[in-house]
């Protein structure tokens, strides 16, 4: 299908999120407009969609509606019925870098291309990380809870086994790495840390700020040597529960573990018990088995824990100039035939 056979190509873009930080404004549209090749429509979407997680599992009748003829689709993710409503379509890409829920059976078993936006959260995320690691490396939790109870009190900060470090002091154990936890390690390793990348294929070779990548077969070896582990991998059934019990119990006392991937890929009740006696130092977790987290997990209650409800990759300056330069360029790819950047392998997950 072509402008050279005279027929219209269509590209539906479904971004009208209920989250004002994550809603295409008028500016981004105008751009889109701007940045169509020649033979191609736009529509844009105005009912409201959903762009947490993974996108939206329920899309709206309009979207249903316009996707019939549609080539292309830009939203946060796809749900199954709007594919199954789209019998033309050969590309799909995603705001959102989570793959998880769009790739049912029917999708991996097409043609159709997809394309996903993790390098675009990277450098949010990754601030988000460091800033919940040293929040515990430097005692800030003690410190809220001493400002909150009206106390000066320095034993914890100067005792003989004070667990206060400096990022430099620490080994940063990377696992996933691929855009996000590059940005990840580019920040550690700037700050003096030591970063050790987990990359399913690491003959692919040492992304930025790593000063070394291993396989997933060197996870239990790496983790007693690390003071951080970030877990920054994708969904897949190869990744879920990959933090358990087990692995837990191999690192040592002072260790900070941060979830920025999906809460699948941790045991929630094995960390909320580590943490509650002490195992360990301290987690930051942006994301959960069960989202909201439910009340009564013992999560809510642990000094230990720095909590945030999924929102390590907001940046409502720089979202959508990234994510607009990416899907763009890949469009005109795209239509030229060429590669596109960030192309996910439906089978690996990611």
């Amino acid at each position: 299908m072509s402008a050279a056979d005279g027929i219209e190509r269509l590209l539906v873009v479904d971004l009208a999120s209920t989250s004002r930080n994550w809603a295409l404004r008028e500016d981004g549209e105008a751009r889109i407009r701007a940045g169509a090749p020649p033979g191609w429509r736009v529509y844009f979407v105005r009912a409201s969609t959903i762009s947490d997680g993974d996108g939206n599992p329920n899309p709206s009748a309009e979207a249903l509606e316009a996707i019939a003829g549609a080539e292309a689709y830009f939203g946060f993710g796809i749900s199954r019925s709007l594919f199954l409503a789209a019998p033309a379509l050969r590309w799909v890409h995603s705001a959102t870098a989570g793959m998880g829920s769009l790739l049912f059976p029917e999708m991996v078993a097409s043609p159709v291309l997809v394309t996903n936006s993790a390098g675009v959260h990277g450098p949010p995320i990754a601030e988000t990380v460091l800033a919940g690691v040293m929040h515990f490396l430097r005692g800030l939790d003690v410190a809220l809870d001493q400002q909150r109870a009206g106390q000066w009190n320095k034993s914890f900060f100067v005792a003989g086994d004070s667990p206060l470090r400096e990022v430099a002091d620490c080994r940063v154990l990377v696992i996933g790495a691929g855009g996000i936890g590059a940005e990840i390690a580019t920040r550690f390793a700037a700050l003096g840390a030591e970063c050790v990348g987990i990359r399913r294929r690491p003959e692919r070779g040492r992304p930025p700020g790593f000063a070394r990548v291993v396989g997933p077969e060197a996870v239990d070896e790496e983790l007693p040597r690390s003071d951080v582990v970030v877990v920054a991998a994708p969904s897949t059934p190869d990744t879920r529960q990959l933090l358990g019990a087990a692995r837990l119990d191999l690192l040592p006392r002072h260790a900070i573990v941060a979830n920025v991937a999906r809460g699948s890929l941790v045991d929630e009740q094995a960390l909320a018990e580590r943490l509650r006696d002490g195992r360990l130092r301290g987690a930051v977790l942006d994301v959960f088995a069960r989202e909201p987290l439910a009340p009564s997990s013992p999560l809510w209650q642990l000094r230990a824990a720095l909590l945030t409800p999924h929102v390590s990759a907001v940046s409502p300056l720089r979202f959508w100039p990234r994510q607009l330069a990416l899907f763009l360029d890949n469009w005109q790819r795209y239509v030229r035939g060429q590669p596109l950047a960030n192309l996910v392998d439906k089978h690996a997950g990611y």
